[in-house]
């Protein structure tokens, strides 16, 4: 039996605990979490570096329905492996699923170009979805708990870095690497950079104590102190799915160089204030930063509607990525803030269920309404619909002043 506060009452964090004195002694680089970050950055690579090739490649042997069934399938699978591996990691422990998650993202790779048949493509990325899926799930509960509770948010805003850095440069290398040497070449390096990475694993700490059972992923749907963050972070993430989609296609092809330059704007000031809204989440708490990175979030898709103007699609992505990696750190500490260790592969899981299914429903979603609207308009109407994410930000701050602020005995509840 847990002494702490039910589910739906998340544990206050006061400035006193999260003090500078209190975070400045803690070694926040210990040798297993420089361990985890080398398994981190070979997921990324093998994950990005295919992620535009493996299309490209079913588009150049099946068509453009080809390409779409294999990034479907891809995604579909990680969905799917997201909801169970926390189960796997409660059974098997950390480093038994982080290894079977590193082998299937980059086992099937090795046989990609094997052969062109969509069948084929779309069973590998089903494998390696699944693969990607243990990897991010288990990883990031392994890496939550290796960080020091009062350096949480900096040192998940050192993850973020770690592992999107190698996002951002395998991405575009891997689509210039397959026009000069081939896809196959290309897949091999992919599965490599998986497999390679696999050694470093045995180094790390199996599995979190057990003091108690932990939160499965369906009563953590149900927890409103887990559900109200994760639902604000998959707004912004559908903003974030839309603006990295569509915005090539809603600027005036005349102006490809202004698309690039945003989207390095909006990645760079992502990752300023994922760092920023860490360390203030330290000394201070991580849960009044939430309703501000999704108000500015919606402020920048507002500011990207009118896209003939180059200067208002740089500023709208500079005010959307400052905005989106707020969220990005303080649901995530905040989530991690709200149960104990044996329950952080709950807490990875439904943030990245948020991510992926925020990102794809976001990009279904504005497809069909661009095509009825035109994309200004639909840029508008994304803003607003973020705003519904308003209604969980403040649910989720009243609760957490009355948890700790409790009603006098006899006083009408809350």
């Amino acid at each position: 039996m847990t002494t702490g506060p039910p589910p739906d009452c998340p544990t206050p964090i006061t400035p006193n605990s999260r003090s500078p004195e209190a975070t400045s002694g803690t070694r926040l680089l210990t040798r297993p979490l420089l361990l985890r970050f080398v398994g981190m950055v070979g997921a990324s690579l093998s994950f990005f570096l295919l992620l535009s090739v493996v299309p490209a490649y079913a588009a150049e042997r099946g068509g453009g329905g080809a390409a779409g069934l294999a990034t479907g399938s891809l995604m579909l699978a990680t969905v799917l492996g997201e909801l169970g591996t926390p189960r796997l990691v409660a059974r098997f422990g950390y480093r038994l699923t982080l290894i079977a998650g590193l082998f299937l993202l980059g086992a099937p790779a090795l046989v990609l170009t094997v052969s062109g048949q969509t069948a084929w493509i779309a069973a590998v990325c089903f494998v390696r979805g699944l693969g990607f899926a243990l990897t991010i799930v288990a990883g990031g509960a392994l890496t939550a708990s290796l960080i020091p509770d009062q350096r949480r948010g900096e040192g998940l805003a050192l993850v973020g870095v770690v592992s999107g850095v190698p996002s951002l440069v395998a991405l575009p290398l891997g689509l210039w690497l397959a026009g000069r040497v081939g896809y196959g070449p290309v897949a091999v390096s992919g599965g490599v950079a998986a497999l390679a990475t696999i050694a470093f694993v045995l180094g790390l700490p199996d599995r979190a104590e057990r003091n108690e059972q932990p939160l499965g992923v369906v009563r953590g749907l149900r927890t409103g102190a887990l559900l109200r963050p994760a639902l604000v972070f998959a707004a912004t993430a559908t903003a974030a799915g839309i603006v990295v989609t569509f915005l090539p296609l809603a600027v005036p092809s005349a102006s490809a160089g202004v698309v690039a330059a945003a989207l390095f704007v909006q990645t760079a000031a992502s990752t300023l204030t994922r760092w920023l809204a860490g360390r203030h989440g330290d000394r201070h708490g991580s849960a009044r930063l939430v309703l501000p990175g999704l108000l500015l979030s919606a402020a920048g898709v507002l500011v990207i509607a009118p896209t003939a103007n180059p200067v208002a699609v740089v500023a709208g992505t500079a005010v959307f990525g400052a905005g989106f990696g707020i969220t990005q750190n303080a649901t995530l500490a905040l989530m991690y803030t709200r149960v104990s260790a044996t329950s952080y592969g709950t807490v990875s899981a439904l943030w990245n269920l948020a991510y992926d299914g925020g990102m794809g429903v976001g990009a279904a979603g504005f497809g069909i309404t661009a095509g009825l609207t035109g994309y200004p308009w639909a840029f508008v109407l994304t803003a607003l619909l973020m705003l519904g994410a308003v209604a969980p930000a403040l649910r989720d701050r009243r609760v957490r002043v009355s948890s700790e602020h409790p009603p006098a005995p006899g006083a009408a509840p809350r």
